[in-house]
């Protein structure tokens, strides 16, 4: 039974992960912004907003088993939370280094009421970040990401095997996206690519 509901959430998850990699392609926008051309300013507000409710019903449907994997006693737990803490403030730095309302879609919209809004940038302008967490990592969301995912001071199996999905998932969509990132920016992102790791600080392998 245990065996059947962890291959239920791994599927579950693997749908929400292919949707939301297959909407934020950028053949997917690029077909679809031929078809709808500026009103694709509208996207970026959508594709976010669809991501949150598919994975709410992922969460919702998904089975929990009742079994817990551990349970951090003082001072373990302590120290546990607020290292999640301290990841949930490098998430929060990273996030301060992005353009919020481009990230959440509002300059978008604001462009295409103002008539200034370009159907080539699809649903977002793209610029290189280099600095701050980028100096880390070339995707320091997921890197603190992951951290905060990880550092629990309860670990059930439902929540377990999410974190291990999340990790795959995170690895997986940031080659998807580097492919993208190269195809935009060329030679100055694999430049990039050369002396920045991937998602951890530091190179157990080429990545």
């Amino acid at each position: 039974m245990i065996a059947l509901d962890i291959l239920l959430i791994v599927l579950l998850f693997s749908l929400f992960a292919f949707s939301h990699t297959w909407l934020a392609s950028r053949k997917f926008k690029t077909a679809l912004a031929e078809k709808i051309g500026n009103m694709i300013a509208f996207y970026r507000m959508f594709y976010n907003v669809s991501s949150i409710l598919f994975f709410l019903a992922f969460i919702a449907v998904a089975p929990k088993p009742d079994v817990i994997i551990y349970d951090l006693q003082f001072p373990f737990d302590i120290i546990t939370f607020a290292l999640q803490v301290l990841s949930l403030i490098g998430l929060i730095w990273t996030f301060s280094q992005f353009d919020s309302k481009e990230f959440l879609g509002i300059s978008q919209i604001i462009r295409y009421f103002n008539g200034t809004y370009k159907a080539e940038t699809l649903d977002e302008k793209q610029e290189l970040k280099f600095g701050g967490a980028f100096k880390l990592s070339r995707h320091p969301v997921y890197l603190f990401s992951i951290l905060f995912l990880g550092f629990r001071p309860q670990m059930s199996l439902f929540y377990l095997i999410l974190f291990i999905c999340c990790v795959v998932y995170f690895y997986v969509g940031s080659i998807y996206e580097e492919k993208k990132l190269v195809e935009v920016f060329g030679n100055e992102y694999r430049e990039y690519q050369k002396r920045t790791t991937r998602i951890f600080p530091f190179r157990l392998i080429k990545n």
